[in-house]
């Protein structure tokens, strides 16, 4: 495995963006840098999919005001916009061209919007799960299901928030009244603390990432762009809400989502306590990867 990781810290007048470089600039072999983003995951969490590419450079980052990554503009809420166009600083910082880039969850939403504003930054791109409500049949039940875990987070705190979340992403299919009928759930029988501490200022599981959920994918620019943009969908993630997200983004984009090992996080290990399968996981990436390299 390389070892050879170096961290950086971009400034900017908005935020200090901190993002890692693991292996050689330029690349060897003529390949460009692999980036992996995530949202509101910050780089901690690509470890080991990060391990399972030793002949490739990877970049991570720390999404502003998340890990090492300080914000500076007096604001809280997280955009795609934004979060793009901190990506496309560090990609110009890193100088080695346009990335291949694999991109989780609301990470991918990020990555989408990317390509939208700067098309010339990424040369494939990954886009794993992006949880956007808008292409869903039934998006006005998605945003009250995703209302009932922010109303929870707010009146019990972060346990019965996060076992609200855990509810509505683990329900199979459209939100329906059955869905809205259920009590609401233990936080103990989802292992999580019942206890309040008072903070609510968590990226997840209030509206501070709203704007990531509730973007409009420009399905014009984004068929337009010279990147080629795979939808990939966990084979484990069944017909849960990220699935289905996957599903109908690849559909307005005039393709089949590809179906990759695992879960949402099917390229953790066990550090994270939600283990995928990331050594198989990582196998799909670079097989996908590889078809146009």
């Amino acid at each position: 495995m390389n070892t050879d990781m170096n961290t950086h810290m971009l400034e900017t007048s908005e935020a200090d963006i901190a993002y890692d470089v693991q292996g050689p600039l330029p690349p060897a072999g003529g390949r460009p840098p692999l980036m992996m983003i995530g949202q509101p995951m910050d780089a901690t969490g690509f470890r080991a999919l990060a391990s399972h590419f030793p002949d490739r450079t990877v970049v991570t980052y720390d999404p502003r005001g998340l890990g090492r990554s300080v914000r500076k503009d007096g604001r809280v809420d997280h955009t795609p916009e934004t979060q793009a166009a901190d990506v496309h600083a560090v990609i110009e910082a890193v100088g080695a061209g346009p990335v291949e880039m694999f991109a989780s969850s609301g990470g991918a939403v990020t990555a989408l919007a990317l390509v939208t504003a700067h098309p010339g930054d990424v040369t494939t791109l990954v886009a794993h799960e992006p949880p956007v409500i808008a292409v869903l049949p039934d998006a006005g039940a998605a945003e009250r299901a995703r209302a009932g875990f922010r109303d929870a987070y707010l009146a019990r705190g972060w346990g019965a928030g996060m076992a609200a979340f855990i509810a509505m992403t683990a329900w199979e299919g459209e939100f329906t009244d059955d869905y809205f009928a259920q009590p609401a759930p233990d936080p103990a029988s989802y292992g999580m603390p019942a206890d309040d501490d008072g903070s609510r200022d968590d990226p997840l599981l209030s509206d501070r990432s709203w704007a990531i959920s509730d973007h409009r994918l420009d399905a014009d620019a984004l068929t337009r762009s010279p990147t080629r943009i795979v939808i990939a969908v966990g084979e484990e993630t069944g017909d849960a809400f990220t699935a289905r997200t996957a599903v109908a983004t690849a559909e307005l984009l005039g393709q089949k989502a590809t179906v990759f090992p695992s879960h949402h996080g099917g390229f953790l290990d066990g550090e994270f306590g939600y283990a995928g399968q990331p050594e198989a996981f990582a196998r799909k990436l670079r097989e996908t990867l590889d078809t146009t390299a």
